[in-house]
């Protein structure tokens, strides 16, 4: 059981937590960045697993001999149980201690990292995804926690910089890491990816994090209900999200019941974490000013950063026919200039008020969307380019400035509900981004196909010449019944229709993306400039 010590400041003594971590001034500089730069490549190595898995999802599959529906739950397994751990870490960290709660979880993280590579079948790689996922889970939200605790005010947009590479650096270079592993040396390999930086990751943490003793009385205290009600919203949301456009949503019986399950469990866990005298997470944090329209932002940057990481892999695929490895090199330009760019925008903070380089950055990622809304058969790699690197421009500046924003003033004792609530409600908004485009890729799709079709009557002169070129193309190579070649003319045409409102859709698809940045934008314009920081500078 903790002691309780009298401190002596300024004005009047106060009651601390002796289990407590240390503050800032107590560790070395080596220590409280060792723990920031460990626990930051903790939470890069768990988000990047998401995509660079995506990206060879068809190859593991056939290794594994899933159905591409059945495929589908090697993902959605690790995701689920991601986002049921992110709000629980906070209190577990106070029950097993910080360092013995991060460590562990560290290590089970690389250790069924190395054990999916050896699954043999669908039902094996689905157990080890949601353990991998359970425990990468906790490695995001405890870097977050890290940071905004462990760092004095004038360097935590130095950490949040460093945060920045897994929230938004990762989900881009993923897919160009995948595919050329997969391509190049096999899919087991973006498993086995994760040793080397685990290994220095858990040596860093090793050495940084103070020891403390456990507290497990609070596992009697803890609010169990709202872990119960939570846990099981949660889990049924994502699932109904993950897999609601392949069941055709209301459609299913599956999915009509989880979204009852989960409107009721997330209704009670409202009701429960308001009431309670000691919540799991302080929703109260919403009603801040900063913290709320900086929620608002986040969810929608989730929803633009995972989905626009959905759409482009399919629209090359698709349309382009690229394999994985083309097209991880086109969205390595998403995360190249990200990876130069992050470093310098502590420095930026400093210079600039922090609510116009969000709000910048926001207008930069929505202006990379609106530049695929005219897209042609031909729009492919040197056409994505510039998009994609104002794109990463964009993202590169958003995230850190915004995260400040949002936690500032939040006290230590607030501090992991609010790496909870801040980290969760982005990757649930990534969630409902992918699920809603997925539809809507599909419904405007369907919507162009019928106008296209409908404009194109046999009567007309100019269909019934492309029909004939057609005819006697296929006949001139190799098709000797007219009639089977004018079929194949027909089909040549439906195909080719179909591509088109296929490419009309992504274009569609791309504007609803920037329309979603711009709404974010208006909400950084809400924000009210921290105390902590001056037309950017931090005193």
């Amino acid at each position: 059981m903790a002691t309780l010590q009298i401190v002596a400041n300024n004005s009047s003594p106060r009651l601390v937590d002796a289990a407590a971590p240390k503050p800032a001034a107590a560790m070395s500089a080596f220590r409280m960045w060792s723990a920031v730069v460990g626990s930051t490549l903790g939470a890069f190595m768990a988000v990047l697993n998401i995509q660079i898995v995506n990206a060879s999802l068809a190859d593991i599959q056939g290794a594994i001999g899933a159905g591409k529906d059945d495929g589908g739950w090697i993902s959605t397994s690790y995701l689920i149980a991601e986002i049921v751990v992110i709000p629980l870490s906070g209190w577990l960290a106070q029950v097993f201690s910080v360092r013995k709660y991060l460590l562990t979880n560290a290590i089970l993280f690389l250790l069924f990292s190395v054990a999916c590579a050896f699954a043999a079948n669908l039902q094996q790689m689905i157990v080890l995804r949601a353990v991998q996922g359970f425990a990468g889970g906790v490695l995001i939200p405890m870097a977050f926690t890290i940071i905004i605790t462990l760092l004095p005010k004038p360097k935590q947009p130095i950490g949040l910089a460093l945060f920045a590479l897994s929230a938004t650096f990762a989900p881009a270079i993923g897919p160009t890491i995948g595919g050329y592993l997969t391509e190049n040396y096999g899919w087991e390999f973006i498993f086995y990816v994760n040793l080397v930086p685990g290994l220095l990751m858990v040596g860093m943490l090793w050495a940084s994090l103070d020891r403390a003793p456990m507290k497990l009385g609070l596992l009697a205290k803890g609010d169990w209900p709202g872990i119960i009600t939570m846990a099981i919203g949660l889990a049924a949301l994502q699932t109904v999200l993950e897999e609601g456009n392949k069941e055709d949503w209301f459609g299913s019986d599956f999915i009509v019941r989880l979204s009852i399950i989960a409107v009721v469990s997330l209704t009670l866990f409202l009701i429960i974490e308001l009431k309670t005298a000691h919540p799991l997470l302080n929703l109260r944090l919403l009603v801040r000013r900063n913290f709320g329209f900086g929620i608002v932002a986040n969810v929608l940057l989730g929803i633009a950063l995972y989905g626009s990481a959905f759409v482009l892999p399919i629209y090359l695929s698709r349309i382009q026919g690229y394999n994985s490895e083309q097209i991880g090199m086109v969205l390595a330009w998403t995360g190249i200039p990200q990876l130069l760019l992050i470093p310098l925008v502590p420095r930026l903070m400093k210079r600039f008020d922090v609510r116009l380089l969000i709000a910048f950055g926001f207008a930069l990622f929505a202006a990379s969307n609106f530049m695929n809304v005219y897209m042609t058969a031909d729009y492919a790699s040197d056409q994505l380019f510039w998009p994609n690197v104002i794109r990463a421009v964009g993202q590169a500046l958003v995230f850190a400035p915004l995260s400040a924003v949002a936690t500032a003033g939040i006290e230590q004792e607030n501090a992991g509900s609010a790496s909870a609530l801040f980290n969760m409600m982005r990757n649930l908004g990534g969630a409902v981004g992918i699920a809603s485009l997925q539809t809507f890729l599909s419904k405007r799709e369907q919507f162009h196909s019928n106008i296209l079709t409908n404009s194109i009557s046999v009567f007309e002169e100019a269909t019934r010449d492309r029909v004939a070129k057609l005819t006697a193309y296929f006949m001139s190579h190799g098709v000797s019944d007219q009639a089977a070649a004018t079929n194949k003319a027909v089909v040549a045409i439906a195909l080719k229709l179909r591509k088109q409102a296929n490419i009309m859709a992504f274009s569609d698809t791309f504007f609803v993306l920037g329309a979603a940045l711009l709404v974010a934008l208006l909400a950084t314009l809400l924000l009210k400039k921290p105390g902590h920081l001056s037309g950017g500078g931090a005193h």
